[in-house]
């Protein structure tokens, strides 16, 4: 065991450990859960300290063998070696200082082995740095570098949804609201809303991440620079956007960007409106699909799985609920991400671990979801057609394309008397004479239920 000391006194850290004094506190002091900070936070954390290295090494500020040092211990650290070393929680009082910490002692006790030369966890590899610049700039740097694999995902599950609103652009069905019957529609045109819903939450992640990529990285503690060199702040943020290749830019207002939050909230806020749409979309397949005999049966959801261990032969939307429970997830997620952003006082917000952890959970659970509600139900549904036409014929609510012609007491009227009867409205209306034969053919007909052609009005003689 070798001592290694900080401000608070001295504590036995095992010899081969990269980690010190800092990250063996935290771990100690914050056994919360047993989620370790996000790999990507750290990758994160990592190319910062590689490009204040080089940064300080262009400003004259570092000598050059310890900045080689802390390069290339950094260049091996992100090829993923000694991942154990990083031990800190990710929820954590001191607002990610431990997470910093950690990063900065396993770059130095890792350059010190591999060079010979002594180098410094805070004088050497913190130069010009504070935790309240690095951990949240690393903090949108993880969260943008999730966004391609969840965008990938949603794309997917959009193309799929237009394929079936091609395929199924002429399937008739009853309409719903407030869970009962309403005027026809197709399923094609069912499944374009969708399409479209989805398309919506594309455009809205894809501007609320234009938000994380204006980083205060050269304000240090609380957005004044103190501590920097003019060319460090002018050049850092320069510096680590081009490896990092995210659209990264230095914050007009240092300050800002230090203590307030709202960009997290407005980008937490994009993907519980993705949770939400999700779970909607969720719940109209439970009951497109509930069935099959006594329930809509108007789709077909691939079975996946035994539903039951008593019931023979049951099957379950399991799909459908897995993704509905990450909504959930997502959506109480949220509500801590806002509630954190709200509670920072002046110049330090010191909630944003709890922010970070959150938010690139949900990154991680929106993308996985998506995937397999895509590729293990959507990309594989059915459409009962033979029942969704015979639901039409017999549901008295197609009435409604008679009341230009009849006028809605007299098409009321007709509506309790097919459902006393349970006969179809068309066959109704033929029957009494009210109107000529022909224009009942050509108003029942289904691209005129679901108002896809010009009214026939003028047929009426």
């Amino acid at each position: 065991m070798r001592i290694d000391e900080d401000c608070i006194g001295t504590k036995e850290i095992p010899d081969d450990a990269l980690y010190g004094v800092h990250a063996a506190r935290a771990a100690e002091n914050f056994q919360i859960s047993s989620e370790k900070l996000h790999p990507l936070l750290i990758q994160s954390l990592i190319q910062i300290k590689r490009a204040a290295a080089q940064t300080n090494l262009a400003a004259g500020a570092l000598p050059e063998n310890k900045a080689k040092a802390i390069i290339n211990a950094c260049n091996e650290l992100l090829f993923g070696s000694y991942n154990a070393e990083f031990i800190v929680p990710a929820i954590q009082g001191g607002a990610g200082t431990s997470a910093n910490m950690n990063v900065n002692e396993v770059i130095a006790n890792l350059a010190t082995r591999n060079s010979g030369v002594k180098i410094h966890p805070n004088d050497d590899v913190n130069l010009a740095q504070s935790t309240n610049d690095t951990f949240p700039t690393a903090g949108k740097m993880a969260m943008l570098r999730s966004i391609p694999s969840l965008m990938a995902s949603l794309n997917r599950l959009t193309k799929t949804l237009l394929d079936l609103a091609g395929e199924y652009q002429d399937t008739i069905k009853v309409g719903r609201t407030q869970l009962q019957d309403a005027v026809p529609t197709t399923f094609g045109k069912t499944f374009h809303g969708y399409y479209s819903m989805f398309r919506r939450d594309i455009k809205r992640i894809e501007m609320a991440s234009n938000s994380l990529k204006e980083v205060n990285l050269g304000g240090t503690a609380i957005g004044t620079g103190i501590n920097t060199t003019p060319y460090y702040q002018d050049n850092v943020v320069r510096t680590l956007e081009g490896t990092a290749k995210l659209g990264l830019k230095q914050a007009e207002d240092l300050i800002d960007c230090t203590q307030n939050c709202d960009a997290y909230v407005i980008f937490s806020g994009a993907l519980k409106a993705l949770a939400v749409d999700m779970s909607k979309f969720s719940n109209d397949l439970r009951l497109l699909s509930s069935g099959p005999q006594a329930g809509l049966a108007e789709l077909i959801l691939p079975a996946k799985q035994a539903g039951s261990s008593i019931m023979p032969g049951k099957i379950n939307p399991v799909i459908p609920e897995v993704v509905n429970q990450v909504s959930f997830e997502v959506i109480g997620d949220d509500v801590t991400v806002t509630m954190a952003a709200e509670a920072g006082q002046m110049e330090l917000n010191a909630f944003e671990p709890i922010i970070f952890k959150n938010i690139l959970k949900d990154e991680e659970f929106l993308t996985n979801a998506l995937t397999t509600l895509n590729d293990n139900c959507v990309s594989d549904i059915m459409v009962n057609e033979a029942a969704c036409a015979k639901e039409v014929e017999y549901s008295a609510v197609t009435a409604t394309i008679l009341t230009p012609y009849l006028g809605y007491v007299k098409t009321t009227e007709i509506v309790k008397q097919a459902t006393r009867e349970n006969k179809s409205v068309k066959e109704l209306v033929k029957d009494s004479g009210l109107l000529n034969a022909s224009l009942v053919d050509e108003l029942f007909k289904a691209d005129s239920l679901v108002n896809e052609r010009i009214a026939v009005k003028a047929m009426a003689k």
